[in-house]
């Protein structure tokens, strides 16, 4: 949201930015609590689409129903002095999606569709297993009856293929993280790997810069790169190595996200407070060796380029779209927004 300061009056006509910034915002009634947040997809640096077309925010509540909301006017409000939004427009959901009876869920992902509101796809899935998608019209959102149904226990994250449109991946609590293909008959993965972590696999990202790559984080604090290229089909499983596997954080990661621009920079967060931030560019460095400890004398990956502290269950850490470099967080205690100079 945008961030106002206030200001004092001096002399004149003068004005001095002397106070803290004043954070507006404006609120949804919403049934039941909000698992997650989900907004629409746009390309990088994209603009939002005219304040007349509706922006799209999917929430998912622990009433096992998921809402979508029409945000666009109470952006416009926030951007726009004086601008009043039609609260008939955004009081109430466009759509709910009711397929997962009451069961709860977190994974929620949208298809990227530009500025065209009429062909969105959302993927859905809940702790019993199962993956909805709803597809939009010009006139209305339609969930399609039957479920993606391979894995055997929660679904905990979502993502679509940057490079196939058609094309999407999943991380269960099953351990395992699967590829699916939307036109495949019988609604079942096409690749995947059954062990990708030694337990519950929490969150996965798709490099959007290389689109073979993989990124998950498991509930046993490790975060593991994947090259896709390596995944064979469903009925051979096997174990292929990651390309880079870090252990440096000591509980479950909550989040994992690659750089939008640097295909090589990742960040992640997880439920030791901590977030990190990652190149997998960066090469040992036998001349440094015994130099990249930490205070208590614990190796230092190269590849570790920074750790931010001092958050309380930090749930999500994303890439800011517009501002390069910037990285914002979510948790127990507020927001953070910080900047490291050399990404």
């Amino acid at each position: 949201m945008p961030v106002r300061p206030s200001c004092s009056r001096l002399a004149g006509s003068k004005y001095l930015i002397d106070e803290d910034a004043v954070l507006e915002y404006r609120t949804i009634p919403h049934l039941g609590g909000v698992n997650r947040v989900r907004a629409q997809s746009l390309a990088l640096c994209q603009p939002l689409p005219p304040v007349s077309q509706p922006y799209h925010v999917a929430t998912w509540s622990d009433t096992g129903k998921l809402h979508i909301y029409d945000i666009r006017p109470l952006v416009e409000a926030l951007s726009t002095p004086g601008f009043v939004p039609d609260n008939a427009r955004t009081s109430a959901p466009v759509f709910t999606l009711n397929a997962h009876g009451r069961a709860e869920g977190f994974a929620m992902d949208w298809a990227s569709s530009g500025l065209n509101s009429s062909s969105l796809r959302l993927l859905t899935g809940d702790f019993h297993s199962k993956i909805y998608l709803t597809t939009s019209s010009s006139s209305h959102f339609n969930t399609l009856p039957q479920p993606f149904t391979s894995h055997t226990s929660s679904v905990e994250d979502l993502q679509w293929s940057p490079a196939e449109p058609t094309v999407f991946g999943s991380c269960s609590a099953d351990c395992s993280i699967r590829i699916w293909d939307v036109h495949v008959k019988g609604r079942r993965s096409v690749i995947g790997l059954e062990v990708a972590h030694d337990s519950d696999v929490n969150v996965i990202s798709w490099n959007k810069n290389t689109a073979y790559l993989l990124l998950s984080g498991g509930d046993e604090g490790g975060i593991k790169v994947w090259d896709l290229r390596n995944f064979k089909e469903s009925t051979q499983y096997h174990k292929p190595s990651p390309m880079a596997s870090f252990a440096w954080h000591d509980s479950p990661i909550t989040s994992v996200e690659w750089h939008p621009t640097e295909d090589s920079i990742f960040t992640a967060s997880g439920a030791d407070d901590q977030v990190t931030l990652w190149d997998l560019s960066v090469e040992h460095d036998e001349d440094e060796m015994g130099v990249n400890e930490d205070s208590q004398g614990e190796e230092v990956p190269p590849q570790l380029l920074f750790v931010h502290q001092g958050q309380k269950d930090i749930k999500e850490v994303h890439w800011h779209p517009q501002i390069p470099g910037v990285v914002m967080t979510t948790a127990s205690d507020g927001f953070n927004f910080f900047k490291m100079i050399s990404v």
